[in-house]
């Protein structure tokens, strides 16, 4: 597509990051244009977000940083108007306490204080009505009345998209911004960014997506270890890649999209039933209605749909963290208490939960290891030792060496603290693995290593069985069963092949219909 290509509304010159010695981003050179999309890809940890948060003034706390940046090419950042950021965790800038109307209040009231004083309200309602539906977010008078804990991940990140919007900012940096999204969700994030650039705004987008990465982008630097190892226009870099890394990561998606892992469902008694459950929030609106599922010893389920559809609303019934609903939730044919907290440690152990935002999910002021073995020893009474020793030998099978594994939560990247999280639950040695979103933070290299371990579980004779909750059908074909949720409603499930080539429902076959079209690279 075709956008403006005036002087450069941002530019970063030579920039480096040091933390304790070490170099997170060594000699980095990024050039914002107006009404372009200028993408940095790579691994977790290649120095995506560093770079991208370099464009707000913001830098990891004790950081040593050299180079330049500028804004509109007038003086150092700060100087111009504000650069908008959607981060890959957004539940982390939301304020908890207060409504989602409130917290988008607040930044429209300085866009109408010239108006009288009776007027006010009311235009800066217009203005925040306008930033939701330009976000995507459908029921918008619905959604202002809900507190952040009560929206999905996907509802969350475009919450945060609307306040960047508010801020009219010249330049926006999204890090991450399809992660936790279905395909459909997915394609009109795509469209309202293209639809954002066309308007002259800047986007600096953060992403391991190479589907939105090529469907979006106009320019594209990929990045390894800090530093930028290639860079140039999205199609050339498609069909020419020049480094060895940017090859690996084509290679590596390539790989993903053909298929999953061939393996066949066990039969028997399952392991966890669920029978005629109807979830509810705020005890009066019914947002889950899934009448039977059943998963067996050794097999993986995907659930499956849009954001918002009730995926994550069955995961945390399945573990105890949702008990606003009716139906029996069984483990090994016994009903399971609705609440964890009337859980027995065994039946803690045997479902353990992979949280889609596992930043939130660990203590930041402890380090990872220590948290990991944790699990050992109140579930398993696992003695420090034998647990430290588990702990870190399942982190380092899951690519998280020692000196990683040593830090605190914030110094590690979201795909690392992911991976810590998968191994966290790991060491309950559960019955049912509930991953929500479990690759949704990370590249594609890191992806397809996650992906090969989940198979690995599956297949080892130990007769874990998965659940995987995702947006993403790439990610669905690891699985040997297929459930779709749309709208609250289990509308099909089946066999993974036959979900996947011959969908059934219509709203299944325009999930895939819309991957499809991604995967092709579309432009807008």
């Amino acid at each position: 597509m075709s956008r403006t290509t005036d002087a450069a509304v941002a530019e970063i010159r030579d920039l480096r990051v040091e933390i304790d010695g070490r170099a997170i981003v060594d000699g980095v050179d990024v050039r914002v244009l107006p009404g372009k999309v200028t993408a940095l890809v790579g691994a977790s940890g290649s120095g995506k977000t560093t770079t991208g948060l370099a464009l707000l003034g913001e830098y990891p706390p004790g950081a040593r940083v050299t180079g330049e940046i500028r804004r509109t090419g007038d003086g150092p950042v700060g100087y111009d108007g504000p650069v908008g950021y959607v981060p890959q965790h957004p539940a982390a800038v939301l304020n908890p306490a207060r409504r989602v109307s409130a917290l988008l209040d607040d930044i429209a009231r300085p866009h109408v204080r010239h108006l009288p004083r009776a007027e006010r309200r009311t235009a800066a309602r217009a203005l925040v009505l306008r930033a939701l539906s330009d976000a995507q977010l459908p029921d918008a008078e619905a959604l202002l009345r809900r507190y952040p804990h009560q929206l999905s991940g996907g509802q969350q990140q475009r919450v945060v998209l609307a306040q960047a919007l508010l801020l009219g900012a010249r330049v926006i940096v999204a890090d991450e911004p399809t992660t936790g999204q279905d395909a459909l969700t997915k394609s009109r994030v795509v469209e309202q960014l293209a639809a954002v650039a066309a308007r002259g705004i800047a986007i600096v987008l953060l992403s391991h997506d190479l589907d939105v990465v090529r469907a979006l982008a106009d320019e594209v630097l990929v990045m390894r270890a800090g530093r930028v190892v290639e860079s140039g226009p999205v199609e050339r870099l498609w069909s020419a890649p020049r480094h060895e890394w940017t090859r690996r990561l084509l290679d590596e998606q390539r790989a993903v999209q053909r298929g999953g892992v061939e393996a066949e469902a066990q039969s028997g008694q399952p392991v966890l039933e669920v029978r005629d459950l109807i979830a509810v929030h705020n005890r009066r609106t019914t947002v889950l209605r899934a009448p039977h599922l059943a998963l067996h010893p050794g097999e993986c389920l995907a659930v499956v749909g849009r954001s918002g559809s009730g995926k994550t609303t069955l995961a945390r019934c399945l573990a105890g963290l949702h008990r606003d609903h009716e139906g029996e939730i069984l483990l090994d044919g016994a009903p399971l208490p609705r609440s964890l907290r009337h859980r027995s440690r065994a039946q803690l152990a045997a479902v353990q939960y992979v949280f889609q935002d596992a930043r939130a999910a660990f203590d930041e002021h402890r380090p990872v290891l220590h948290q990991v073995a944790r699990t050992a020893m109140r579930l398993r009474g696992a003695d420090e030792r034998a647990a430290t020793d588990e702990a870190s030998a399942t982190l380092n099978r899951l690519g998280l060496p020692a000196d990683l594994a040593h830090r605190r939560p914030g110094e590690l990247s979201g795909g690392e603290l992911q991976r810590a999280a998968l191994a966290r639950a790991l060491l309950a040695r559960p019955r049912v693995l509930i991953c929500d979103e479990v690759t949704s933070g990370l590249d594609t290299v890191t992806r397809r290593g996650i992906l090969d371990v989940l198979a690995g579980l599956v297949g080892d004779g130990e007769d874990l069985s998965l659940v995987l909750i995702t947006h993403d059908l790439d990610t669905a074909r690891l699985a040997h069963r297929i459930a779709v949720l749309d709208a609250g409603e289990l509308v099909e499930q089946g066999p993974a092949q036959r979900i996947l080539t011959a969908p059934r429902h219509p709203f299944t076959i325009s999930l895939m219909e819309t991957t499809e079209r991604l995967e092709a690279g579309a432009r807008t």
